[in-house]
């Protein structure tokens, strides 16, 4: 029973560490009540001390405040609750060879990159990898809008032709995307012939089938949005809602879509796909437009706008969202390919598996777009996932406003990887989410260089010092099948691979991390390096051994987020190279695959602590 009292003790620092409100995670803390505990006796585990040992520390407290949209972590009991049916799993089990197409929104190129457009290209690069580690052929899809009256003015300011300019946006995007580690398939450029072939096909065959008529427009128009606005869109004093600048008046004859005519087919469409739109509270706001009755929308500009000829009236131009919307279409086809049809898009990958755009943007992916594939005779997208905004001060970021984050600073600052965790593991995909650099850097040396690399460091030091620099045993008899630890992996590999296909990444995250805290409580309380010392050293390699194997599976589930600190614990562990390239989640999220024998070399700390603002100045100071 000396084992249970010293549980106790140290659910007591659990509690005190819970009142001072430190919510994180750290090594021998138990966060529920003694009461909670003490009714783990109960429970029929083998071992008494492993029961309450790991049993306690599933419910380990975090705390998440959507309300405030603080996107703390969030309470791990929640995790253990994850599950999905036969359907879910036979779609997962799906994903062997098949072609996943994944986009981004085509952003507008008239001014550089920044943190909110970054945002969702890091989201589906994580997506991507995900699918990719289930045996699928993702493309990935992300691109630049070119045309628009938005793009000619950003380049008339910078006294260039619009081709010149967007093609030095681009240079920036492709840049950007180096720096953060995006490994697209495909970025598509609006400007293209291909493209170009490809809007005037799919809107000639909208136009013959009845769907696009003339007439006038007057009213409200907000350059920035490239869309007229309704009383719902603009402010008393008609300024635009999102951008907070004054809408124009316009009175202009333009070609329309019919888009009240598909009124009752996209009412059936959610009716009978309510996962067609993501997340829930997304999937509402569609409703809620659809049941204020849709309105026919303007597919050209006339007057010569910088854009694409409309080819039943080539004194038209073709607007913003039958140009940038058909780019997921004319990105399938290969650069060099000249014989462009929309009948030969199902044989590419078409229809997409996910579209992942700003919310901001919801009413034209979630409506105008299917709408315009079945006008078009093409098959719907499988999902829509509007994520929520970054913000700044409280305020949606964002070019036109004038308030981004400079992404190549961050990157620059504290490296790729951790830019990457923090906004798809500190931010709740489809809420919105203040940065906090703060925050930023507690998240960061927290999870990943104490949780992760601590554990990491710590182990391979005392293997390497003990046992010459080599795995002694494998990590399969390391642990039984039954061991708490061995069974704590294995439900966290499964319920992290529902949460990637959700797209709930930041649960995902929180499964592996989960799992390395429970492996750093597991080498507190086996002390390895006392066992060594006291002659031990069964207990102890088999200790370190499945701590390793813990860190090993973590790595593998958090490498869609974090792929080149994963690379390093693979590396560190001994694997070559070639083996981290064909990472498969079917085998390398399962226990086992340290092997005996393997040798690795001293360790290096790959995952240092960000020092704070504070600490840096102070150090720069001093030298």
């Amino acid at each position: 029973m000396s084992c249970v009292r010293i549980r106790l003790c140290f659910a007591r620092q659990a509690l005190s560490c819970l009142q001072r409100k430190q919510f994180f995670f750290k090594s021998c803390h138990y966060s529920r009540s003694l009461g909670r505990l003490n009714s783990l006796f109960h429970r029929s585990y083998k071992s008494v001390t492993t029961s309450i040992s790991y049993r306690a520390s599933l419910d380990r407290h975090q705390s998440i405040n959507r309300d405030q949209k603080t996107n703390s972590l969030s309470d791990l009991s929640k995790i253990w609750k994850i599950s999905c049916d036969e359907v879910e799993k036979a779609e997962l089990r799906n994903y062997e060879g098949k072609r996943v197409v994944l986009t981004t929104p085509l952003y507008y190129a008239n001014a550089s990159p920044h943190m909110g457009s970054a945002y969702p290209t890091i989201a589906v690069d994580v997506l991507a990898r995900f699918y990719k580690l289930l045996g699928a052929k993702p493309i990935f899809i992300t691109g630049t809008d070119e045309h628009g009256e938005k793009v000619a003015t950003a380049a008339a300011k910078h006294n260039k032709s619009p081709s010149k300019h967007c093609d030095f946006i681009v240079e920036q995007f492709l840049s950007l995307w180096s720096k953060l580690g995006i490994q697209f398939d495909r970025f598509i450029r609006t400007t293209e012939r291909g493209h170009e072939i490809l809007v005037s096909q799919f809107i000639q065959r909208v136009y013959d089938n009845g769907d696009i008529y003339k007439d006038t427009y007057d009213g409200l128009y907000c350059v920035d949005c490239e869309e007229y606005k309704d009383s719902e869109g603009v402010t008393e004093d008609g300024r635009c809602k999102i951008h907070l600048k004054e809408c124009v008046h316009r009175s202009e004859e333009n070609y329309f879509f019919a888009l009240s005519k598909y009124q009752e087919k996209l009412e059936k469409l959610l009716e009978e796909n309510p996962y067609f739109v993501q997340p829930p509270e997304r999937l509402n706001e569609v409703k809620g437009w659809i049941r204020q009755g849709l309105r026919d929308f303007s597919v050209s500009r006339a007057n010569g706008v910088w854009g694409i000829p409309v080819p039943f009236d080539p004194t038209h131009s073709v607007y913003v969202w039958f140009d940038a919307l058909s780019g997921y279409l004319s990105a399938l086809f290969p650069y060099e390919e000249e014989n462009i049809s929309l009948d030969k898009l199902s044989g590419l990958g078409w229809p997409a598996e996910a579209h992942i755009i700003g919310k901001d943007i919801l009413r034209f992916h979630a409506l105008y777009w299917p709408a315009m594939l079945m006008s078009g005779g093409l098959q719907l997208p499988k999902r829509v996932f509007g994520h929520g905004f970054l913000t700044k001060d409280g305020m949606k970021m964002g070019k036109s406003v004038g308030n981004t984050i400079d992404p190549v600073e961050l990157v620059d600052s504290y490296g790729k990887d951790a830019v990457r965790y923090y906004f798809i593991r500190g931010i709740v995909f489809g809420d919105d989410g203040d940065f906090s650099r703060d925050r930023f850097i507690q998240v960061v040396n927290s999870e990943l260089a104490n949780n992760i690399g601590n554990l990491l460091h710590r182990s391979l030091n005392l293997l390497g010092k003990y046992c010459e620099f080599k795995i002694p045993i494998s990590s399969s008899a390391a642990v039984s099948a039954t061991h708490p630890l061995r069974l704590t992996a294995e439900s966290m590999a499964e319920k992290a691979k529902i949460c990637y296909h959700r797209m709930d990444f930041a649960t995902a995250c929180e499964t592996m991390i989960h799992l390395a805290a429970e492996a750093n409580q597991y080498i507190a309380y086996e002390q390895p390096w006392a066992c060594f010392k006291q002659g031990e050293s069964n207990k102890a390699v088999q200790c370190l051994v499945a701590c390793l194997e813990t860190v090993r599976i973590v790595a593998t589930g958090l490498y869609p987020v974090i792929p080149e600190f994963s690379e390093q614990i693979y590396a560190s562990l001994g694997y070559p190279a070639e083996y981290f390239k064909i990472l498969s989640w079917d085998r390398d999220m399962k226990w086992g695959g340290l092997k005996a024998g393997v040798s690795f070399n001293p360790p290096k700390v790959i995952f240092p602590k960000i020092a704070s603002y504070e600490e840096s100045l102070s150090n720069s100071l001093s030298h």
